[in-house]
């Protein structure tokens, strides 16, 4: 397996409480890795400090052999792009204008955009389908427009590299939908490494080529779905009894979640 991103002893903590310990994972190159665990596992935290904005207690994490935290954060916004949770915008940014933030990574001082940097504002644009809507306000855009958009500027950045946090949450089936075919499309096509934290299992199943579950900050299972969404797993890592079926469609597991673990249950009914 491939790889240029990896963490080595990762810890990483607030103050003095420890959300994760001593974290050793690989991202295989030009795929798609999924981080799935239950609320509070660390997933975020981990995303977060591996795409440098949070610094770790000890360990670290290293892309092509160095350590990314001791890079500066213009030469890291060269390598990777990150789309946070719920990402904001100021009232009456337009899409262009937004997508055009993503080249700021490769100017020097506060150089005006050239005609290489409108080149690839189009391009994004373009992969991502908003041609129809570059004019418009950011904050007139539907849930899925408005993701896609933030894609766009991530992608402007010309990185490989592209980590995003959630991103279809507060968004519809349709919408969600729209989303994860354009992460699958940049992955495919532009041969993108693409690392998400994903709410949804079927859609980390479905969508994700590696898929690393996370209990309380530890790696509990890593590897291809069919590996990873196991009924052992599911229960070790999300307390549920869970039917897993082939989807006929793709072949990739299905999770069917009908109860609390046993053990889950026991402990709610002794509260």
């Amino acid at each position: 397996m491939e790889t240029r991103l990896k963490t080595n002893e990762l810890t990483i903590g607030y103050d003095d409480h420890i959300i994760v310990n001593d974290l050793n994972i690989e991202i295989p190159q030009g795929k798609i890795t999924a981080l799935v665990g239950a609320n509070g596992s660390g997933k975020s935290t981990i995303l977060k400090t591996m795409a440098r904005l949070m610094k770790p207690k000890s360990g670290g994490v290293s892309l092509d052999g160095k350590m990314i935290h001791e890079k500066s954060t213009k030469e890291v916004a060269k390598e990777l792009a990150i789309l946070p949770q719920n990402p904001s915008a100021p009232d009456g940014l337009t899409v262009y204008e937004l997508i055009s933030y993503g080249r700021f990574p490769h100017h020097k001082g506060m150089g005006s955009l050239t005609k290489e940097d409108r080149k690839i504002i189009h391009w994004a644009i373009d992969v991502t389908g908003m041609g129809e809507f570059y004019n418009r306000g950011v904050d007139q855009l539907s849930g899925g427009q408005r993701q896609r958009a933030w894609i766009a500027m991530a992608l402007a950045q010309q990185t490989d590299i592209l980590f995003l946090d959630e991103p279809t949450t507060f968004l519809d089936m349709a919408h969600q939908l729209e989303v994860l075919k354009l992460l699958e499309h940049l992955n495919e096509v532009e041969g993108r490494t693409i690392i998400m934290v994903v709410h949804d299992l079927n859609h980390a199943t479905k969508y994700a080529h590696n898929v690393i579950a996370i209990k309380k900050g530890t790696v509990v299972s890593s590897g291809d779905p069919k590996e990873v969404v196991t009924k052992e797993v599911l229960r070790e890592v999300f307390n549920i009894e869970a039917d897993i079926i082939e989807d006929p469609r793709t072949g990739k597991p299905l999770c069917l979640p009908y109860e609390l673990a046993e053990e889950k249950v026991e402990e709610r009914v002794l509260v």
